[in-house]
Order: structure tokens, then sequence, then C-alpha cells
């Protein structure tokens, strides 16, 4: 195999352990080489992230080998870690989080019998968004992950707590209930979709 592939392989790899990294020997092991080889690679692909001006480095932490960004490069990470992302909650998001935020602490599976459709997906973006979070595991068999709102829900959305959530129609059982319920969630749509 030619240095460039080994590289490849190592940098895909080191891609793929993340945060927790790859030891000198776990990258050897995988390579099936020497220490000695996988350290030669190792040095090469920091020189090359180095020279080349890159947005990444190499790091070693604890006999740990990471790929991690440069600290140059921290005030444009913060902004994008706190801007909201660009895209805007689709509507099967939007209805999952309404669920949630009325039928707090709730499972998945519970989610998806009252919407009628799988919710993996909506879940995941509630939660790279920060407005939902795991709060918890019920009873019962797996005890499955509780979901609720968080403190950014309620600040995003101008609430102090979730009794300010307007009533659900059926437990008023009037139009007026249901007319401020649409109004709200109106209101909630328009204003994510603007500061997003």
């Amino acid at each position: 195999m030619e240095m460039n592939e080994y590289k490849a392989i190592v940098e895909g790899l080191l891609f793929a352990a993340g945060d927790e990294g790859l030891s000198l020997q776990q990258i050897a092991a995988v390579l099936e080489i020497e220490e000695e080889q996988a350290q030669a690679i190792i040095h090469m692909l920091k020189e090359e992230y180095e020279q080349q001006k890159r947005g990444i480095q190499l790091i070693e932490l604890a006999g740990v080998f990471q790929l991690a960004t440069k600290k140059e490069h921290a005030p444009y990470l913060k902004k994008l870690v706190e801007s909201p992302s660009s895209t805007s909650l689709s509507q099967a998001a939007l209805e999952t989080l309404a669920i949630i935020a009325y039928r707090q602490p709730i499972t998945r599976a519970e989610i998806e019998e009252i919407r009628g459709v799988k919710s993996d997906k909506p879940i995941q973006t509630l939660i790279a968004k920060a407005l939902i979070k795991e709060v918890g595991r019920a009873e019962g068999t797996g005890r499955p992950i509780l979901y609720g709102t968080t403190k950014e829900f309620l600040d995003y959305f101008g609430l102090k707590t979730l009794e300010e959530l307007p009533p659900l129609p059926e437990l008023q059982g009037d139009d007026e209930a249901e007319k401020e319920a649409d109004l709200f969630f109106e209101k909630f749509e328009e204003n994510f979709n603007e500061s997003t």
C-alpha cells in the first residue's frame, strides 16, 4: 500500500473516532503495521495540516491522536454554535415540538402514537437545535428515553414557564381556545423561521 493511501485511511479513522481519538497502538493494529510506521504516518499527516494552512490540525493528548479545529478559528466556531441553524423547522418537527411541550415528559413511542408516523428525525432535529432534551427514562421494558423542552425553548419563544402555553382546544372545548392555540403556533413558526 502507498503512503498516501495509509494517510487517507488514518485521516478517516481519526475522523470516525471523533473526540475519543486513537492511540498509536490502535492505528498500527488496524493498519496491520509496526508502531514506528504508524508514527511516521501520523508525523506526515501533522506536517501536511500545518503546511497547507488547513482548518483542522492533528493533535496528541495523553497518548491519543485526534483531529481538532485550530484555536485561531474559535471566534468563527463560536458564531456557528451561537447562531440558529440556517434551516427552519419542518412541519414534522413543529408537530413533534408541540406534542413534547404539552405532554412532557414523553417517550418517542408516545409521540409517534399521537402523530401516527415515525418521529426519529424530528426528534434529532429538535435535540440538535437544543429545543428539547433527554429528561430521564420511563419505567418498564427497555426503559425508553423521556423527552422534555429546554430553557432555550422557553427563552426562544419568550415564555417564563410552560404554564404560559395556550390551553389545548380539547381541554377548553371551545373555538376561542383553538384560535388562540393556532395563533400561538403560527407566531411560533414565523418567529422561528424569521430568526433562521
